[in-house]
């Protein structure tokens, strides 16, 4: 009997469609693999990932802003400005679709990209934060994404208008905690679930890479779809491996 790996990705597709269907309560967990068809680099597949190019360290600490806001801004502004124009791909919107037919309660977040909201998710829970807006570290005067442009000083570093503070974007960076509010909406969501589907994430930052674990503590259970191996293959009802987009389509198309 084949395992669950080897089962042909079409079966799987409508296997994990039936658990949707019979699901009272189903929330996807969704990773930055998502968002790769977008046009928007994940991080660790190695020699393409973000931080095949640069080290975290240096610049995606919360140290790193504080101590040298100029080389922050200068990784972070062409990057933010790249994000603002990107849009939501069939996979995105496949979970928004399941959710106007009342077939998934939410979506929790790792991606700071908005495309989820873009897509028409309503109920979307971003545990590490969004780059729709950033916050004066001294005053917390918040700054629409489209109007940080402006605050940059000579030295390229954004500057609060109402007490000259530095601005940061309201991402999560090494070394913070996730907002709290999040963390625990995402933690409650999991707990009820009926089902979680793992998407486009690796599942190895934690605290999110803990979600699945409480879903299947308090009796769900988990799907994974993503290319990358994940510790909770074999907690897997459902285990879908391939390209993100043609999953989920198929997924939908199954329940149709």
């Amino acid at each position: 009997m084949p395992s669950k790996q080897q089962v042909p990705s079409r079966a799987s597709a409508e296997q994990l469609a039936e658990l949707i269907r019979d699901s009272e309560c189903t929330v996807a967990l969704t990773g930055a693999g998502i968002s790769v068809p977008s046009g928007i680099p994940d991080f660790r597949t190695p020699g393409e990932g973000l931080w095949e190019k640069v080290d975290p360290m240096s610049v995606a600490t919360i140290d790193a802003f504080h101590r040298d806001p100029q080389r922050f801004w200068e990784f972070y502004r062409p990057r933010f400005h790249a994000l603002s124009d990107k849009r939501p791909n069939p996979a995105h919107k496949a979970l928004a679709e399941l959710e106007r037919r009342g077939l998934l309660a939410a979506v929790i977040t790792q991606n700071i990209d908005r495309l989820h909201r873009k897509a028409g998710s309503e109920r979307v829970i971003e545990v590490h934060g969004s780059i729709a807006t950033a916050s004066c570290t001294s005053c917390q005067a918040s700054y629409e994404l489209e109007r940080v442009a402006s605050l940059f000083d000579d030295d390229g570093v954004a500057t609060c208008t109402c007490c000259g503070g530095k601005v940061k974007p309201d991402v999560v960076l090494f070394g913070e905690l996730l907002p709290e509010d999040a963390i625990e909406q995402a933690q409650a969501w999991c707990a009820r679930a009926e089902l979680l589907l793992c998407i486009g994430s690796s599942l190895e930052v934690h605290p999110v890479a803990g979600l699945p674990g409480v879903t299947l503590a308090s009796g769900g259970r988990i799907a994974i779809v993503t290319k990358s191996s994940t510790s909770y293959d074999p907690d897997a009802a459902v285990r879908l491996d391939g390209d993100v987009v043609e999953e989920l389509t198929a997924v939908v198309g199954a329940l149709d």
